[in-house]
């Protein structure tokens, strides 16, 4: 759930956001640009974490020749980290399933989800989306094969982050409160990975890119699960030594009760 202060954060950011439009509009600014900001910037990961939505929000900053109904489309996407992800590609072989291909991907979100105000195919032209790599199926990861056979894996990658609800695709809309201010939520995930993220949002009016904006989101572990993930990660020998040991001492006061009863 959106943590409590979430909705005072965002009525306290529309009142700024209010004034600071109206003083535009006075002044006459130069370009249509947007204000945007999250309710979080930091996501806290504990042992029972089940999830959360994020609240994205802003509005449309306007010339005044501008103001009026249909003043534009909102895109907001939420990616990262960026990690190497290698996938496999089994087949049977005398009964036995192998694995008989490989293909290594660079610079891999992890979580990627998308929010707009209508479909995207109606906001931008194709190369447009293809360019700032808007939506799942237009990520184009870097690999070590050619196009043509890294194409197949890297479909398969972008199913299965799909099933795992890691990727999105325009399952949040915005929402436009009035001609300027709009809001989305994004589910992050139980299983969203740690790491630095970024938000993203970008103001179409008639197929054209006006202007863009970001925010950084980091989600961290919290309490003792960040303890045991820093220690993993930094002394990964002793965090596997320790781990048998826990399980041997395990094994043991297991069986010792049983001898008992």
């Amino acid at each position: 759930m959106i943590q409590r202060h979430s909705s005072l954060r965002f009525l306290i950011a529309v009142v700024t956001i209010c004034l600071s439009s109206s003083l535009t509009d006075r002044e006459a600014a130069a370009q249509s640009s947007l204000i945007t900001d999250i309710s979080s910037h930091l996501i806290s990961v504990t042992s029972d974490f089940t999830g959360t939505e994020l609240l994205l929000f802003g509005a449309i900053e306007l010339d005044a020749e501008d103001v009026g109904p249909g003043n534009g489309d909102v895109l907001v996407i939420v990616r990262g980290p960026e990690k190497e992800v290698v996938v496999r590609r089994k087949d049977r072989v005398a009964g036995i399933w192998i694995n008989l291909e490989a293909v290594e991907f660079q610079r891999v979100p992890s979580f990627y989800a998308l929010a707009s105000n209508r479909p995207v195919e109606e906001i931008a032209p194709p190369d447009v989306l293809q360019r700032l790599r808007i939506g799942p199926d237009r990520l184009r990861f870097q690999s070590d094969k050619l196009g043509e056979v890294s194409a197949p894996f890297e479909e398969a990658l972008v199913r299965q982050k799909t099933r795992e609800r890691l990727y999105s695709d325009q399952d949040a809309a915005v929402y436009f409160l009035g001609n300027k201010l709009f809001r989305t939520t994004i589910a992050i995930p139980a299983n969203v990975p740690v790491g630095d993220y970024i938000a993203e949002f970008y103001l179409f009016k008639d197929g054209e890119l006006l202007s863009a904006s970001s925010s950084p989101l980091f989600i961290k572990k919290s309490g003792l699960g960040r303890t045991i993930y820093e220690f993993a990660h930094d002394y990964p020998a002793l965090y596997g030594i320790a781990a048998i040991i826990v399980a041997l001492i395990a094994g043991w006061l297991a069986s010792a009760v049983f001898r008992k009863e």
